[in-house]
């Protein structure tokens, strides 16, 4: 390709100069333009489009300043610069015409300028900050599950109880769908309602270490009874089958956790009422020992 021909092809994303060069190409040459920047790259470079730069262009903001011997035009390291500079001013929401005179204005004093923005920008922060912590609040608020606070939740549960307990469970089954029914139901209840699941619950256990003191023995009728009683009680949050009830059943004996919480109401109770809910699970054709959630 011809030296003539060669300048006459427009490449993609380079601005052109539309006079045609004359004389000797080399002569035509800037010194700095084997360091120049086609628009294209300028805009990966600044994470702008191209577009805009060539709009800045048309209207006079950023202009590239260098050009190719072929007669390309290109952005000089000093057009970056201005570039950069333009990116920050649109940043703190300035016009692009107030942005070009405070640029080419010798007489603007763009550090004052910039102190004034930055102390806009300190006090929309402040004020996002607020916006964060009361959206923050509102999400606390609305959380599905007990709407109590600490204080409140030992005052009806008592004292061996620990507010920990709700995020643990959420972090450990909060993927599944019995879960997301505790949350639905529990979202409707006041204080006064957990506060009648809590004087049921002690009921329950008192009952359960009654009848494990007097020697009921699993698979009995009175047995049965209580496993069932006991498994409508955690029906209130979830459908629990006789499945799940198993695995229930193999989680109070096999965790420290509520061995520790079960056999301070009785010595034993985690282990008996284990036993207890496998023979009513039996008697209704569960495996205890190989039942899944389902």
């Amino acid at each position: 390709m011809t030296r003539t021909a060669e300048a006459a092809a427009v490449r993609p994303g380079e601005v052109r100069d539309t006079e045609p060069m004359t004389g000797d190409a080399h002569e035509q040459r800037p010194a700095l333009a084997d360091e120049g920047l086609t628009v294209g790259r300028v805009a990966a470079l600044a994470g702008v489009s191209v577009k805009a730069l060539h709009h800045w262009d048309a209207i006079g903001l950023v202009r590239p300043s260098g050009r190719t011997w072929a007669g390309y035009r290109v952005y000089s390291g000093d057009d970056v610069a201005r570039i950069h500079r333009v990116l920050v001013y649109r940043e703190l929401g300035l016009p692009l015409a107030e942005v070009g005179r405070i640029l080419d204005d010798p007489g603007a004093d763009a550090r004052d300028h910039l102190r004034r923005q930055r102390s806009q920008l300190v006090e929309r922060i402040s004020r996002l900050e607020k916006m964060v912590h009361a959206v923050d609040r509102m999400m606390e608020a609305s959380k599905p599950g007990i709407r109590l606070t600490p204080e409140e939740q030992i005052e009806i549960f008592g004292t061996d109880w620990r507010p920990a307990w709700v995020e643990e469970a959420e972090e450990r089954w909060g993927d599944s769908a019995q879960w997301a029914q505790y949350a639905e139901r529990a979202a409707g209840m006041t204080p006064e309602d957990w506060k009648e699941v809590a004087a049921a619950t002690h009921a329950l256990h008192a009952d359960l270490a009654t009848a494990m003191r007097a020697g009921v023995v699993p698979g009995s009728v009175e047995a049965n009874a209580l496993a069932e009683r006991h498994r409508a009680s955690i029906s209130r949050y979830f459908d629990c089958t006789h499945s799940m009830h198993a695995c229930i059943g193999r989680m109070y004996a096999g965790d420290p956790a509520y061995v520790q919480s079960f056999d301070a109401i009785a010595p034993g109770l985690a282990v008996w009422l284990r036993d207890v809910i496998f023979a009513n699970s039996e008697s209704h054709g569960v495996d205890p020992e190989s039942a899944t959630w389902e």
